[in-house]
Order: C-alpha cells, then structure tokens, then sequence
C-alpha cells in the first residue's frame, strides 16, 4: 500500500468512527460544540497523531504501545469527568484505569527490552502507512471503550444490579487470565535456558493465546454491566467485545503470531504436537501429547 491510499484509508476510519460516536451520543453534553462522544473519539485520534509525528521523525515505535495506554486512560478519565457518573460508570472507569496501566506498562518495558516491535519494521520508513497504524490505535482505543463511553456518559440513572455484578465478575475473570499468562510468558522469556523455546506450561498448555482470550472476556466484562444503560443505537456499544475478537484473531493478535511461531517452530515435532493438542484460544484441560 503507497502512502497516499494510506492517509486516504486513514481518513475513511477517523469520519466513520466520528460518524458512529455521533450515532450513540446520548445527546445530553457538548464539548466545544461537539457532542461528547464525538468530542472523545476526535481526542483519542488526535493523541495518536500528536504522538506519531516525533515516532516518525525518529524512526521509533517504543511510544505505541504506550500511547494507546495512556490514551485510554484519557479518554476514560475525561468522560468520567464530563458526565454525572454514578457507582456502575465509576467502577467501569477503575477497571479500565487498571486494565491500561497494567497491560501499558508491560508491553512498554517489552519493547525497551527487546529494542524493537518487528510489527513495523516494513511500515515505519513509509510516512502513511506509518500514520496508518498509529490512526488504526485511535480506532481500536475508541471501539473498545465503546460500551464503557456509553455507560459512563449516559443521562439515564441505573442502581447497581445483576447485570453490574455479572460483568464485574467476568471482567476479573478475563483481567486474571491475562495477567497471568502474560507473567507465565515473561518469566519463561526471562530464562536463559529457554532460549529459542515456546512455552507450553501454565496456562499456555490450556491455550496457544490464553492472554488474547482473557482480553475478550474482561471486555465482554464491560459491555454485561454496560447493557442496562443501551438504548437504541447505543445497542451497538456490544460491537466493543465484538471488535476486539475480530481484531485479536483475524488481524493483529494470533495470525501473526501464528504465522511467526510456524516460521521458528514449524516441522518441530514438539511444536507439531503443541499445536495438534492445545487449542488456539478458547482454553481447555491440555491432552497428553502436548505435555
């Protein structure tokens, strides 16, 4: 892709994520006379291109990973600070606060440490492709936090309910997988003796990516306590848990690192084995021959 269908592709995202924040605006608050949705999905591209101008200048992707962190955090902060937010969009606003600041800070100290992020090793020389994956950062920041935005900025008053409990419960539930696979992952990483292995115990003998699973779950997590609070266009803050799966495993998450473990591994018999036993997301008890 040249650069000019890049910055034209870019331009298409940002007007229809615009388009679809002004669909699910509640209406009821304006910033800068733009109605609130629109006014943070508007912020949340603009972090990413404020960010990626020096990124470009110094041929450097270290600050992606956590400029997307701290956008989210901005982005949700800024929301819980415009609306009247009640317990539900109060508590949505802490989980995703942690969320960001444990997953930013561990894929930030994960690019320092390995000195690169061979995702855009063939984009970053080209200044609209480069601006491209930086536009498609504010995307997925704006769509995932969609349920989150749509509760915490809704008019409606909702008390605390089932809904809230249940997602609250399944969020922990995803975030403790996450957390604990990415641990399981870093130590192994952190092994000398492991050297040029893939890891195959914990919960990564349950699963090829028990991590990307548990992102899908905590976000699900949201979009149950957001549910009472859609109305109309609103129900489509559930494409918030939607849009994560899709992109976790049919875009950025396992086809790449799919494709990338075949190229190290493939033809192993231990990773063949791996592979034939241990299913690629969805967790489930390991088989004998992937022990």
């Amino acid at each position: 892709m040249d650069n000019r269908l890049a910055f034209v592709v870019s331009l298409i995202v940002t007007v229809l994520a615009l388009g679809l924040a002004w669909l699910l605006d509640s209406g009821t608050q304006y910033v800068a006379g733009l109605p609130l949705l629109v006014a943070l999905a508007l912020f949340a591209f603009a972090v990413q291109w404020a960010v990626y101008v020096p990124s470009f200048l110094g041929q450097t992707e270290h600050y992606y990973d956590l400029a997307g962190a701290l956008t989210y955090a901005s982005v949700i902060a800024l929301a819980a600070g415009l609306s009247a937010t009640d317990a539900r969009g109060g508590v949505i606003t802490a989980l995703v606060l942690i969320w960001c600041g444990r997953l930013g800070s561990f894929l930030f100290l994960r690019v320092k440490r390995s000195g690169k992020d061979g995702r855009f090793d063939d984009i970053k020389p080209h200044w609209g492709r480069f601006l491209m994956a930086w536009t498609f950062q504010g995307l997925w920041v704006f769509m995932t936090l969609l349920a989150a935005l749509v509760a915490i900025t809704s008019a409606s008053a909702q008390a605390w309910d089932t809904w809230a409990t249940g997602g609250l419960l399944i969020w922990m539930v995803g975030f403790a997988i996450e957390a604990i696979a990415d641990r399981q992952k870093r130590r192994f990483k952190a092994d000398p003796a492991n050297e040029g292995r893939f890891i195959r115990h914990g919960l990564w003998a349950w699963s090829r990516h028990p991590n990307y699973f548990g992102e899908i779950v905590l976000w699900t997590g949201i979009a149950v306590m957001a549910t009472p609070l859609m109305q109309g266009w609103q129900w489509l803050g559930w494409a918030s848990p939607v849009f994560v799966c899709w992109l976790l495993t049919q875009v950025s998450g396992v086809p790449m690192l799919e494709k990338r473990a075949d190229e190290k591994w493939g033809g192993q018999a231990d990773y063949e084995a791996y592979k034939a036993a241990t299913p690629v997301l969805i967790p489930r008890p390991p088989r004998t021959s992937a022990s």
